[in-house]
């Protein structure tokens, strides 16, 4: 797996919507029940009840998708003991959960450092081209439809599970998409892992097409949505997705400039 770290393509405008989605992202992370405070090492039984709580109210569900059916009992983040042990206790919810909405607040949790910082450096490098394409308004429309797009796809494949999707993944897939298809000669500097970090300045055709095909490979085989696994179709339905609002898009879109006299991480002066 590359790690793209900077794209030879700059922008016309600044990418207002982009900045503002990692930060909320981060900012509803650091707020989430159980995830954020386990770097401090606190990961006992009363934080994993007030996650699966928090999840089961405010992650999507794919049965609750599809079928529109709400559990009766969920955990209500407070422990007890049971004839088993000690445990989560469970209760009638006391909230209304719509699950059209559950998607969208979704689209802002994730299940950890790792899949929150993986999740934003793809928007970064990705992001602010696919804005600066589309304009403010509709990058952000773009990004929701994405979103909404990869977990109803992902609900459609599953749609007997009852285990929460959490994550922007799906949204950044569709970024992904969207930039392979309209730049797909962009260069992008990346670090390979191989025995130690490797830079090398690729076409983003190489990079976006390894990454789906990655995705497209393992959603043959994934498991579960729940934050500590990967929900690789959803990636797969995202990606397919910006492609295709991406596609009409193309003659329209001007190259990228031609990477010369580059420099690692920064575009060097030119005299066009």
């Amino acid at each position: 797996m590359v790690i793209p770290v900077h794209d030879v393509n700059p922008t016309r405008r600044t990418p207002y919507v982009t900045y503002t989605l990692i930060a909320v992202n981060v900012a509803v992370f650091l707020f989430m029940p159980g995830l954020a405070g386990s770097v401090a090492g606190d990961s006992g039984l009363a934080q994993a009840c007030r996650l699966q709580a928090f999840l089961d109210q405010y992650a999507a569900v794919p049965q609750e998708l599809i079928h529109q059916q709400l559990p009766r009992l969920v955990p209500t983040g407070e422990t007890g003991v049971g004839p088993q042990g000690p445990g989560c206790v469970v209760g009638p919810p006391d909230y209304d959960k719509s699950p059209p909405l559950s998607v969208l607040s979704a689209m802002f949790l994730h299940g950890g450092w790792l899949h929150l910082l993986g999740n934003m450096l793809f928007l970064l490098v990705f992001g602010n081209n696919i804005e600066d394409r589309l304009g403010h308004v509709r990058f952000a429309l773009f990004y929701l439809v994405c979103g909404y797009a990869a977990t109803y796809g992902y609900a459609l494949l599953n749609a007997g599970s009852a285990d929460p999707l959490i994550g922007a993944s799906g949204a950044i897939a569709g970024v992904l998409g969207a930039y392979l298809v309209l730049y797909p000669k962009a260069r992008v500097w990346v670090l390979v892992p191989f025995l130690i970090f490797l830079p090398l300045r690729l076409p983003a055709w190489l990079v976006l097409g390894f990454w789906f095909a990655l995705q497209a490979v393992y959603s043959a085989g994934e498991g579960v949505a729940n934050a500590g696994t990967v929900a690789y179709a959803a990636h797969v339905v995202g990606f397919v997705a910006g492609m295709l609002i991406a596609w009409p898009l193309r003659p329209g879109t001007p190259p990228p400039p031609e990477p010369r006299g580059l420099l690692f991480g920064r575009r060097a002066r030119h005299s066009w």
